[in-house]
């Protein structure tokens, strides 16, 4: 359960801006959870906005005071220190509502799932293209942030989505981005 909470502000500068600074954040973020084996942080975007498409400049991590007292002692801000401002560790406000934040993942790319297809079914691209017409391209319309892989070191956005406003939180873990496996945070 995630009682309490630490914002981490990225402060742009003349070369570096906002996106790619939270990019770089949430990136260290990620690997520092991945190291840890962790599950019990979870991540928000307090200025999240679909319209216009944006995350802002915070990323606000949630969890008990002792997980994010133990994660925030590793050393994990090295390079991007001076671009992030740090509130103290404090407890969620009383009452507040509590959402699902995940990843939303999107067929944007229609070549690739005609391969796919190509291979699975044995067709040749012809088939493939009159059976996924450009058309089928999903237009991704959420805030993202971009990322690079750990294990392909490809670039990639990662989408994200809000789920409904609850009056209770529901219990579970997070994933290594700090997104939740249906596990809430408290939305404030």
């Amino acid at each position: 359960m995630t009682t309490h909470y630490v914002d981490l502000t990225v402060v742009p500068d003349a070369e570096t801006g906002v996106p790619a600074l939270l990019g770089t954040l949430y990136d260290k973020f990620h690997r520092t959870v991945v190291r840890q084996q962790g599950d019990a942080i979870g991540v928000s975007f307090p200025q999240y906005s679909v319209l216009p498409r944006d995350l802002g400049s915070t990323l606000r991590l949630h969890g008990t005071d002792s997980v994010l007292r133990t994660f925030l002692a590793e050393d994990w801000l090295r390079g991007v220190r001076d671009h992030v401002r740090r509130s103290d560790i404090a407890a969620a406000p009383d009452g507040a509502a509590h959402r699902l934040v995940q990843r939303r993942q999107f067929k944007s790319n229609v070549e690739r799932m005609r391969r796919r297809r190509m291979q699975r079914k044995g067709e040749t691209k012809e088939q493939a293209t009159r059976a996924i017409p450009d058309s089928a391209a999903e237009k991704p319309n959420l805030p993202y942030v971009h990322l690079r892989s750990l294990s392909t070191g490809q670039p990639f956005c990662l989408f994200i989505a809000l789920g409904p406003l609850q009056t209770a939180p529901t219990p579970g873990t997070f994933n290594t981005y700090g997104l939740g496996h249906g596990a809430t945070i408290p939305w404030f």
